[in-house]
């Protein structure tokens, strides 16, 4: 491992450079993982009465090294931390409430679990990690002999104790014995180095680091060789199955997110993978995040979606039925239930697939375990993989204060954990309802025949919305292929479907005698043909997941009340229509709801008015082109515009929740145009 540390980039400011030395640690993905590890430094600072104080600031529970921020580290007076080291026994309640008093100001956040940990050590600065060597040195057999055959005296070594007073006191006592040593070595957990300047803790993990890297590659003969595994774009199909499966295994809304590079393919592919699998995590506090093990698909690799459907479902039912059991061993009355579902499911042959309520968490789950089977690995090469006992396991993840994480998320929003499709997304409504869905917490995919449109609408959304919850895709809606292979890539990407909202259109201007045949057919092709190819496509998905869902065409009032030389495009709306309203007769016992939205006159960044369209409808209606946005608006009851996040307002409605009882309806977005207003 090499140092990251810039002397040119490093700032003067204590704080500020404890900043930059944690990021440098969050930067490296071997050595702490979404919100683990933890830092700290020791400052003089004025308190409120205008006293100098000695305080510790450390790492604020839950956040994350690799973003973290000066405002992220609580202060914590450090002659309350004194005091305790003679104390013989604390619980955990009372540590807490000790420590929330001791803060230099009440809006911090509450400090790290293992505050004590940092500031009975007498450096300025303590860095601890979760260093994937070191702990596949130390998930052995015997953790501590295999420490003692990588560091020798180097390090001292504590065995196994769960974080908090305990283990703090375990480590400085095990630092006092000798402190010569260059750091602690927690069995089946970490790694903990200090010094008196930023930079000398900082490159103390580095090197030891280095050391445990160097032990395996040794062990091993070298750097780990791979059979150069590749999983052919073909296996789409079955990546598609397995990520419905897993989301008609589950009680509520899901991303999955795959992985099928060589290294995990490989790793799937091993002999005794449930075993290895099932001993347990990497270090526990992963458990928050993947649970203790994954579940394992017993399929064969050239299953078909059929088969692999099935072994997908028999894969999650019985990890729940071992999650449930493994849970009964250990709990109390006083015991929180936790969600028995995986984090993880392992598939042969295809990889593995991560689970989260969102983007984010199944991200989360995603990197741990990837990082997980690197520690099986290096482990193995030293000796057996062999992670902390299964009531130590249960002790760390049903602990409060490792739950209290949990409780530090956001609440969630309305559509968290949809998969949405918007068609013809680059632009205008479609834009707009690509937009709102993300901002309702959907993930969503951004479709439209104008490529480089719809990725600049998705990387507006991830701007705003956070990584991973968008992506752009090439679709023609009158292509078939296009469309099987749209859809198809939606489902394999997120794992599934929830939400469609068909919108791409096309706008022909001719009167019916001067129509060219090519434009009637482009017309239905687009306007008709479109939303049937996409909606075919979206209930095979949904019905094959078994979620139910929801989908909305956008229609408009053409197909209600349509105007002069507008007949190609009346008719092709009227089709939209009738079709959407069929569906939602054969699919009401799915689950599955079927809406319309009929937008008129919407100018704003829309496509289908373009200057052509414009000229003819201001010719129509005998209005300068200049004046025609006008006056659409001024001839609906409310005198209003009506702007593309108006219509996605009644999308995000009909799509959620709120309107779970609502089907086959037309919901109208025009400011009140009576049919019987002229046209």
């Amino acid at each position: 491992m090499q140092s990251r540390w810039s002397t040119a980039d490093a700032p003067s400011d204590q704080l500020e450079l404890r900043v930059y030395a944690s990021r440098l640690q969050g930067a490296e993905p071997s050595l702490v993982q979404w919100g683990g590890g933890n830092t700290s430094v020791k400052l003089t600072e004025i308190d409120y009465r205008g006293d100098a104080l000695d305080v510790l600031r450390v790492k604020g529970s839950g956040s994350d090294l690799k973003t973290i921020e000066r405002q992220d580290f609580s202060g914590v007076r450090l002659a309350d931390i004194e005091r305790l080291r003679d104390v013989a026994a604390m619980t955990d309640d009372e540590m807490v409430e000790y420590l929330t008093r001791s803060l230099m100001s009440p809006q911090d956040s509450r400090p790290s679990i293992e505050t004590l940990l940092h500031g009975f050590m007498p450096q300025h600065w303590v860095d601890h990690t979760h260093a994937d060597a070191v702990v596949a040195v130390t998930n052995q057999p015997d953790g501590e002999a295999a420490v003692r055959r990588v560091f020798g005296a180097r390090v001292a070594v504590v065995p196994w104790v769960r974080p908090g007073f305990n283990l703090s006191k375990a480590v400085i006592a095990a630092w006092e014995q000798d402190r010569g040593v260059d750091g602690v070595v927690l069995v089946n957990h970490g790694l903990i180095t200090a010094g008196d300047e930023a930079r000398e803790s900082y490159e103390r993990t580095i090197a030891l680091v280095t050391a445990a890297e160097q032990f395996i590659a040794d062990a091993r003969g070298g750097a780990r060789r791979f059979a150069g595994l590749e999983l052919p774009d073909s296996e789409r199909g079955r990546v598609a199955a397995v990520g419905l499966a897993i989301r008609g295994s589950m009680p509520w809304p899901v991303v999955v997110e795959h992985e099928g590079s060589p290294e995990m393919l490989e790793f799937v592919a091993r002999d005794g993978l449930p075993d290895v699998t099932g001993r347990g995590p990497a270090t526990p506090d992963h458990a928050l995040r993947t649970k203790g093990w994954p579940a394992v698909v017993d399929a064969s690799i050239d299953a078909d979606a059929d088969a692999l459907h099935g072994a997908v479902r028999s894969a999650v039912s019985g990890f729940v039925e071992r999650y449930e059991q493994y849970v009964a061993r250990y709990t109390t009355a006083k015991t929180p239930q936790l969600d028995p579902f995986p984090r993880v499911v392992l598939v042969p042959g295809l990889g593995a697939f991560a689970v989260g309520r969102n983007a984010g968490t199944a991200r989360m789950a995603h990197d741990i375990y990837r990082q997980t089977i690197e520690v099986i690995a290096d482990a193995e090469a030293v000796g057996e993989y062999r992670p902390v006992a299964e009531p130590a396991l249960f002790d760390i993840e049903y602990w409060p204060l490792e739950l209290y994480k949990l409780g530090l998320a956001p609440p969630p929003r309305p559509l968290e954990g949809r998969i949405a499709l918007v068609t013809g997304a680059a632009s205008g409504i479609g834009r707009a309802v690509a937009r709102r869905l993300a901002v309702e917490g959907a993930v969503v995919a951004v479709a439209d025949i104008d490529a480089p449109g719809a990725a600049v609408v998705a990387e507006e959304i991830e701007g705003s919305a956070g990584p991973r919850v968008a992506v752009a895709m090439a679709m023609d809606v009158a292509d078939e292929g296009a469309v099987v292979s749209g859809v198809e890539e939606v489902v394999a990407r997120y794992g599934g479907l929830d939400i469609v909202v068909s919108n791409a259109g096309t706008a022909v201007v001719s009167s019916v005698e001067s129509l060219e045949l090519a434009d009637w057919e482009r017309s239905l092709a687009v306007n008709a043909t479109g939303h049937f190819l996409v909606a075919r496509e979206a209930v095979r998905a949904l019905r094959r997941q078994e979620r139910g869902g929801a989908m909305v065409f956008v229609s408009s009032k053409n197909a209600f009340a349509p105007g002069a030389e507008f007949g190609a495009y009346s008719a092709a709306k009227a089709a939209e229509t009738q079709l959407a309203k069929v569906l939602a007769i054969e699919c009401g016992g799915h689950g599955i709801r079927v809406n319309i939205v009929n937008p008129d006159a919407v100018f704003s960044g829309s496509k289908l008015w373009s200057p052509e369209v414009q000229a003819s409808r201001a010719e129509a209606h005998g209005v300068a082109e200049d004046e025609l946005e006008d006056f659409y608006a001024k001839r609906n009851l409310l005198g209003a515009r009506i702007l593309p996040e108006d219509v996605a307002d009644s999308v995000a409605f009909l799509v959620s929740d709120q309107a779970s009882k609502i089907t086959g309806t037309t919901l109208t977005v025009d400011g009140g145009v009576a049919s019987a207003f002229p046209r």
